[in-house]
């Protein structure tokens, strides 16, 4: 089957979704009014609170959101076949990822950019507020800890990736300085030469990957680790202005770049999609992701169709510095389209590999052997590129043999596959950084905001020995997960983890709409909730009963034991959170139906 028409009919459809369903929702359901003044005018502390470019905004945004979610995810789903992950991913993203990123992102910026939990203190009640927040800290450091393993991965011994992505860091803190301290506004060169500097970073890479600096950037998993740690603590405590939004800014030129230039490769070559619309995995017994294709393929997509991670970003930094509220439609409900288009290239890319050099490149090669499967062009791939790419579980490395694989098929382009795949390596890592730093971010201050309660000084996120405590504790928890996780107990949690956590947004959200008196259009948020609790609910129990339990009484060491029954633990605690503050969500619901009280504001759709 040829790649085109899948591709063709994904544009049409995220297009149709944003001209109408976007429009009826930012007019209808949320009145937006650029006559109200946002947070980041009324709160302006040039730190967190500051009025910012709705196209600079955009940029931090989706390279927040986008994470290694719409990448590996899908990668990781084509296990089941092309079919179930392509109609999740189009369904999905319309009707529920981008819903419920506009929701919150609307309903915290009429609340002073407020956070998720604290949202939920205020308009259901304290108790669901205290079960949002126990189970928001429980998923942000098992999400950061399941998107940070795939980097991690990708970049162990890899010194041409690791220098790559080395180098963007100080070239981040010039942009920032130059864009906001040296010249102001000058946003248009700013960007020019951080685009410059990327590429020049790529090119460099392989050469400094061959000489003596090579061995100082070729770096264990335990050092990738206490690396990126060290650098999401870092963005955690600067100013905004300073590292996290120029780099999310200029991160996400290169993914929307490149992912454009991928759709026109696409389009060039024509790329046979060679896995079947449904593989014998369906069922179960799949070597990548355990369990059937219902519930676990859409909890593996995760981040591609809806991620309650993007909840906290649209309740973090991000309505923070919304300068217009008409700006939230194209911030909230656009770049979760954005995101999703970018899983649906994900997919295609790996789709063109054939089925078994796919699973030869996620499976342990002890395992691979029982599959029965002869690699095809594996070999050749590996010789391509430069690395041995066989047995890289994690999704990254196939994602980027497939990328590379196109674009190395353009006329012109060939004979380039080794710059090729290394600039995909840098661009998944790029995706990943940033999802890092702004959720350590988000993390510090729901933590912050929680010991606030205790001492009064921690719930100001200005407040620098605040500010370096709950980042150093927030690092901690999810660089441990990583060192001593697989991407086959992780993924799965964080999967579980997030779109459990898009459930509560979502319940959330319902309860802000019917409360601001348009209980009529609460529907717009019902209908994903409805579907994505009931599929993660069923995978967490799978999960436990057929997962990590059977894994505990298998383990051969005591500490193998403890991290199972660890996971079934964690699981078991989230569900219980969730299923609290659904509940209570629910109940808040029939209580305004009945009672009927007055719109209340600042509210989502008050302004109408």
């Amino acid at each position: 089957m040829n790649a085109l028409p899948l591709l063709i009919g994904a544009i049409c459809i995220l297009t149709v979704g944003y001209r109408y369903y976007s429009a009826f929702l930012a007019a209808r359901v949320f009145a937006l009014d650029d006559r109200h003044p946002t947070p980041a005018h009324r709160l302006n502390d040039g730190q967190n609170y500051h009025p910012t470019n709705k196209w600079v905004l955009f940029g931090h945004h989706f390279a927040a959101i986008a994470g290694a979610g719409p990448l590996i995810g899908p990668v990781l789903a084509a296990q089941f076949g092309w079919a179930p992950g392509i109609l999740w991913l189009l369904v999905g993203v319309v009707l529920g990822g981008a819903v419920h990123d506009f929701t919150i992102l609307t309903a915290s910026m009429r609340r002073n950019g407020k956070s998720l939990a604290e949202i939920a203190r205020t308009e259901v009640n304290p108790l669901a507020g205290f079960t949002a927040m126990l189970a928001i800290l429980f998923i942000i450091v098992i999400a950061l800890a399941g998107l940070g393993l795939s980097v991690v991965n990708a970049l162990q011994h890899s010194p041409w990736g690791t220098f790559t992505i080395a180098v963007t860091i100080p070239l981040a803190l010039f942009m920032g300085l130059y864009m906001y301290r040296w010249k102001p506004g000058a946003y248009r060169s700013g960007t020019l030469i951080g685009v410059v500097g990327l590429f020049l970073a790529v090119i460099l890479g392989r050469f400094v990957a061959d000489s003596f600096l090579g061995p100082s950037f070729t770096l264990t998993r335990g050092q990738i680790t206490i690396a990126l740690a060290a650098y999401g603590f870092v963005a955690s405590i600067l100013p905004v202005w300073m590292l996290l939004c120029p780099r999310d800014y200029l991160s996400s030129y290169m993914k929307i770049g490149t992912v454009a230039a991928l759709a026109l490769g696409v389009f060039v070559v024509a790329p046979q999609i060679r896995m079947p619309a449904v593989t014998e995995f369906v069922s179960g017994g799949g070597p990548i992701i355990p369990g059937k294709v219902f519930p676990f393929c859409f909890i593996t997509i995760a981040c591609g169709a809806i991620s309650g991670f993007h909840s906290l970003v649209s309740s973090g930094t991000t309505p923070k510095m919304i300068d217009k509220e008409t700006h939230a439609r194209m911030i909230g409900y656009g770049a979760m389209l954005c995101e999703g288009f970018v899983g649906i290239m994900a997919f295609i890319a790996v789709l063109s590999l054939s089925p078994a050099d796919y699973f030869a490149i996620n499976v342990p090669p002890d395992q691979f052997a029982t599959l029965g499967m002869q690699v095809e062009h594996l070999p050749e791939l590996s010789r391509e590129v430069g690395e041995d790419v066989a047995g890289r579980t994690g999704g990254a490395v196939s994602l980027a043999v497939g990328m590379a694989h196109i674009f190395s098929n353009i006329p012109g382009l060939r004979g380039l596959m080794a710059y090729w795949y290394h600039f995909a390596i840098m661009f998944e890592a790029l995706f990943i950084l940033t999802t890092i730093d702004t959720g350590t971010r988000v993390a510090r201050f729901l933590l912050q905001e929680f010991f606030g309660k205790f001492y009064k000084p921690m719930e100001r996120t200005d407040w620098m020995p605040g500010a370096i405590t709950a980042s150093l504790i927030i690092v901690a928890l999810w660089g441990g997960f990583i060192h001593t996780g697989t991407i086959s107990t992780i993924w799965p949690m964080f999967g579980i983890a997030n779109q459990l956590l898009a459930a509560m947004a979502l319940s959330i959200g319902t309860t802000v709409i019917i409360k601001s008196g348009k209980a009529r259009y609460a529907w717009v948020t019902l209908l994903p909730l409805s579907f994505v609790a009931v599929t993660t609910l069923t995978a967490g129990w799978l999960s436990i009963t057929d997962n990590f339990l059977p894994r505990a009484r298998q383990a051969p060491t005591a500490f193998l034991r403890f991290q199972n029954y660890l996971n079934a633990s964690l699981t078991a605690i989230m569900m219980t959170c969730i299923v609290l503050t659904i509940a209570n969500c629910v109940y808040k619901w029939f209580e305004l139906l009945t009672s009927r009280p007055a719109p209340e504001s600042p509210a989502v759709g008050a302004a109408s």
